[in-house]
């Protein structure tokens, strides 16, 4: 007979009312969460932006610069930005709420499974932005910057420039979770271990594929994303051989 605790997460089941009582204070305090980091942040709106914008600086010729070319760009670019740190900063609390209201209805084997996933996820996320903006924008930009044509001034308006990065953050960060996608794949049973494997080609083939979608029409910035999509499903797949053998260590 199977264990009654693991099947039955929570005897006393909530009427939907509370349930949705609950996930509203739950978003209350993720939207609250982030707009006290965006308070604290505000007052350093502009060396935020100048952060974010220091790849493309970096780049630039001696005496060149970024252009605004609509009027109030120069004041809501950098709020934009600071509101994208708000939240990027405040994913450690939006991830323990949504833990927090999960968790209930979860059997006691999905616990062990999904908080790890969270928490790699969002560990993920970063890892992702960081490389976007520690290799990936200086690489990019120089390479803009080499191939500009003669007399071509290399002045880049800030809003479509936030666009640009704010793209590239997404596109890393979503690459990165990679890994987690493989496992839930596998775990959930809709792929088999043996299946993911003979993948290998056609992952590669996918990467390249994706890579040249969602990142500048270069090479260089296409390699850059598409060798970690490689490398990140081959962990993936480390990581389901090791659910599995401990899996099979608790059985036997």
């Amino acid at each position: 007979m199977e264990n009654t605790q693991d099947n039955n997460p929570n005897d006393n089941e909530q009427p939907l009312v509370e349930h949705l009582i609950e996930l509203r204070s739950r978003l209350i305090r993720i939207a609250a969460g982030i707009f006290v980091l965006l308070a604290c942040l505000l007052p350093f709106a502009q060396k935020i932006y100048t952060l974010i914008a220091l790849p493309l600086l970096k780049a630039l010729p001696a005496g060149n610069s970024m252009i605004a070319t609509d009027v109030i760009s120069p004041f809501f670019v950098p709020l934009k930005v600071t509101l994208l740190a708000a939240f990027v900063l405040s994913l450690p609390h939006t991830l323990y709420h949504i833990w927090a209201f999960i968790a209930p209805a979860l059997y006691k084997h999905e616990k062990r499974l999904v908080f790890p996933l969270l928490i790699s996820s969002v560990l993920l996320f970063f890892i992702g932005m960081a490389f976007a903006y520690f290799l990936v924008f200086p690489t990019v930009f120089g390479f803009m910057q080499r191939v500009s044509p003669e007399g071509v001034n290399m002045a880049t308006d800030i809003d479509k420039y936030l666009s640009f990065v704010l793209g590239m953050f997404i596109a890393f960060g979503a690459a990165f979770e990679v890994p987690v996608a493989v496992v839930l794949l596998h775990r959930f049973g809709l792929i088999s271990l043996k299946t993911l494997k003979t993948a290998r080609p056609y992952v590669v083939i996918a990467a390249f594929v994706i890579a040249a979608i969602i990142t500048p029409p270069d090479v260089i910035s296409q390699i850059m994303l598409a060798i970690p999509l490689i490398l990140l499903y081959e962990f993936g797949l480390i990581a389901c051989k090791m659910f599995q053998r401990k899996e099979d260590n608790e059985t036997e």
